[in-house]
């Protein structure tokens, strides 16, 4: 443990993995991090450009513009009619969120933070910085009566879960008894794959059929880091209650937390434009219909993996050795052992990588077994 009780940084484990991947005679494929490759789109980087004058201080509730097209965007693409400005707040990045919101939100020491049992692991890092305790645990009966937040993820990283409308009442109706805030990651909504979500949006927290029309103690948090390729933007934002919404802006009003004002411009712009979300969906889709039979026919098994941009992916033995073996040919991936506990043998590995170097993953994988 480090001096501030917090664990080394988990990613250099992979050092030597990656060293041993880069040693393949074909390169290394790093499927190993959820990084975009993909250029950002022409219109997002020409708007980012048009704001370059930026003398002023920005606003940490964000420009009008942007909490409108941020309200406009819930309703055309997530099923959330009614947000106004007072419902939004952009933030740099949705990272410093989840690490930040515990304590934002006052949640300390003899507080639970509830999070998934395969989770992305600042859920339990924001509670521990809080003095909190975190609690892996999927189902709303089991979470503990001291529980103040309830971390949701759908699309689920790693494992690309879907909650449906009615598993998210039951969250929300669970933590409404509890005196808890929900906060729902919904980061990779805009990909889904598998079953309903092919062709049916994936659902918000904040969607009517979940709410019932109650904002109260919800929150969502998205980020354009995925489906517009803006990870070096950090531009991302949340919604929900107006009550919960106020009290962290004025938290970040006085932390300085303001997202730059070209950035801003540039998701004001990014959000108003499906065209360039449903292209780079297209590209995620042939990588993974490259990759993912593949995975297969070297003997993996895929569980869940409905949506989003991971393959979660098995072979029944200890990540690490999963890992040894996608090494020696070049692959590189991130081992269950990052997500918690509950998933030892399970290795993500993940879409964003180039049509090239998936295709070489692919046929690495077929030829392992022929």
């Amino acid at each position: 443990m480090g001096v501030t009780g917090l664990p080394d940084y988990p990613w250099e484990q992979v050092a030597p993995y990656a060293e041993r991947a880069r040693a393949h005679a074909g390169g290394i494929v790093d499927l190993s991090i959820g990084s975009p490759v993909d250029p950002t789109p022409a219109l997002i980087r020409r708007a980012l450009a048009e704001a370059t004058d930026a003398h002023a201080y920005p606003q940490t509730i964000g420009t009008t513009p942007l909490r409108e097209a941020i309200a406009a965007w819930f309703s055309r693409r997530r099923g959330v009619p009614g947000l106004e400005a007072r419902h939004v707040l952009p933030t740099i990045g949705s990272k410093e969120l989840v690490a930040l919101l515990p304590l934002l939100l006052g949640v300390g020491e003899g507080d639970a933070v509830v999070h998934p049992r395969a989770a992305y692991p600042t859920y339990e890092i924001g509670a521990r910085v809080a003095g909190a305790v975190a609690v892996a645990e999927d189902d709303p009966a089991r979470w503990p009566a001291n529980t103040r937040l309830v971390w949701l993820n759908s699309p689920g990283n790693p494992d690309g879960r879907v909650l449906g409308t009615g598993e998210l009442r039951a969250a929300v109706r669970r933590a409404r008894e509890l005196g808890a805030v929900v906060a729902s990651d919904e980061c990779y909504a805009e990909l889904g794959w598998d079953g309903p979500w092919a062709s049916e949006p994936v659902p918000s927290v904040l969607d009517p059929r979940v709410t019932g029309g109650d904002l109260g103690g919800l929150l969502a948090v998205y980020s354009l880091s995925k489906q517009s390729n803006l990870a070096g933007y950090r531009a991302a934002f949340l919604a929900g209650d107006a009550d919960l919404v106020a009290t962290m802006a004025n938290v970040r009003k006085h932390l300085g937390l303001m997202l730059p004002a070209p950035v801003q411009h540039a998701m004001t712009l990014a959000l108003g434009d499906d065209d360039h979300v449903a292209q780079q969906k297209e590209l995620y889709r042939a990588r993974r219909d490259a990759l993912r039979p593949a995975v297969e026919a070297a003997g993996f098994r895929i569980d869940r993996s409905e949506a989003g941009l991971y393959l979660w992916v098995t072979e029944g033995r200890d990540a690490w050795d999963s890992m040894a073996r996608l090494a020696d040919l070049g692959i590189l991936a991130g081992p269950g052992h990052f997500y918690g506990e509950h998933h030892p043998q399970h290795v993500r590995l993940s879409l964003t990588a180039t049509d090239e170097r998936v295709a070489a993953a692919a046929q690495r994988l077929r030829a392992a077994v022929s």
